[in-house]
């Protein structure tokens, strides 16, 4: 990371933020949509 390269650390980081804010969105709305104690 010191030599300069950025992009060694940066984009797998990058890769991995996009995907657990991803399943993090995905498992919400299916808790919001499969609980059967939910108010509608």
């Amino acid at each position: 990371m010191l030599s300069g390269e950025y992009w060694i650390s940066f984009f797998p980081g990058l890769t991995l933020l996009t995907a657990i804010v991803a399943i993090n969105l995905v498992g919400d709305r299916l808790r919001e949509v499969l609980d059967p104690r939910a108010l509608k």
